[in-house]
């Protein structure tokens, strides 16, 4: 995602910087002077006071290098109605307000119909069915890669709330309709884990598993694929097949994961063993250590199954989204790494739930 930042002081483009962290490409400038626009720019993020005559005259004469952004976000100090007027005359597409958290500006910038102005002209989330949801969890995500990158602590309760509502959201509206807004407004990694947070979560409802083990599977699909983080963008969103060095590469983010997250308040053993070896096979043919059935927990061979299916049936640059009839029979010819009886139970979540 390429953004510019346009603020009238140094110090707003330092906090928006450190808000947007490293998942976004951003480019900024200084008001009234000279501005380096990117051309195909995402979004733009205006941060300035609109109380000052200067920067709004300045702000229309730059209003011509931001219009094919698809998004103008305008971030103002005061919450009134005037200044959001004022924002929206200047091109704003959506209005935020100081303070302004990282999860509102990623959650905005990843779906942008997760935010809308309130009577009072407060921004609020909609946070309203599936939509809600997988902006929930998508904003969560970004907000792990960047703790990640920035080597700071990530923030484990939200992750587990963002999931939790993904779980709500799989048991009242069922898997269909979690998977068809996953794959309209979402891409990436971010698509991938929370279709695997959704396919895991209805697996575990229809075989009946207790409250605290599907708290336990959502929670770990939530992070399993954390150690993405520390994979160069360019690798993880390849538009097309990986190389071999590439996907050597790629297979690291296992242990990767498990490193980012021993030792982290609120991660038990069971989610650190399914973060490690959700791409371990019964047959001893995964990786990162080769493990064979008896070494592989119930909640490792449930994430497993739903990982590959949402992998299998996500869409990607290079190929459309298989159908979910066809991704089954793929599970099913796993003969030997799979646990058969699983699969067998999971045909029901994959085909018509």
């Amino acid at each position: 995602m390429l953004l510019h930042v346009v603020a009238d002081q140094p110090d707003r483009i330092s906090t928006l910087r450190m808000l947007l962290g490293a998942q976004c490409s951003v480019s900024s400038s200084l008001l009234r002077k000279e501005h380096n626009v990117p051309k195909n720019c995402d979004a733009a993020i205006v941060s300035v006071d609109l109380r000052n005559a200067d920067n709004i005259t300045a702000l229309k004469e730059l209003s011509a290098k931001f219009k094919g952004a698809r998004r103008k976000i305008f971030i103002i100090d005061q919450k009134a109605r005037l200044f959001a007027a004022q924002a929206y005359a200047l091109g704003a597409t959506h209005v935020l307000f100081n303070p302004v958290t990282a999860r509102s500006l990623l959650a905005l910038l990843i779906d942008p119909g997760s935010i809308e102005l309130t009577d009072d002209a407060g921004g609020r989330e909609t946070g309203q069915g599936a939509r809600g949801a997988a902006s929930a969890g998508a904003a969560s995500l970004a907000l792990m890669f960047a703790a990640v990158l920035h080597g700071q602590p990530i923030d484990v309760a939200d992750a587990k709330s963002a999931a939790c509502k993904i779980s709500h959201c799989v048991a009242e509206d069922g898997l269909s309709e979690w998977l068809e807004v996953v794959r309209r407004h979402h891409e990436g990694t971010y698509q991938h884990c929370l279709l695997v947070t959704g396919t895991a979560v209805a697996f575990g409802l229809s075989l009946g598993l207790a409250e605290a083990d599907i708290e336990r599977l959502y929670s770990a699909a939530m992070f399993h694929d954390i150690g993405k983080a520390k994979i160069p963008l360019a690798v993880l969103d390849k538009p097309s097949r990986l190389e071999p060095g590439e996907r050597a590469l790629i297979e690291t983010h296992p242990a990767a994961g498990h490193t980012i997250l021993k030792g982290t308040r609120g991660i038990s053993a069971e989610i650190l063993h399914a973060v490690r070896h959700h791409h371990e096979y019964l047959d001893g043919s995964g990786y990162p250590d080769a493990l064979c059935a008896e070494s592989i927990s119930d909640l490792v061979r449930i994430l497993t199954i739903a990982d590959i299916f949402a992998a299998l049936i996500e869409f990607r640059q290079y190929r459309p989204a298989m159908p979910r009839a066809q991704a089954y029979e793929i599970l099913g010819s796993m003969h030997g790494k799979l646990e058969a009886p699983l699969v067998k139970a999971f045909r029901e979540v994959a085909l018509n739930r």
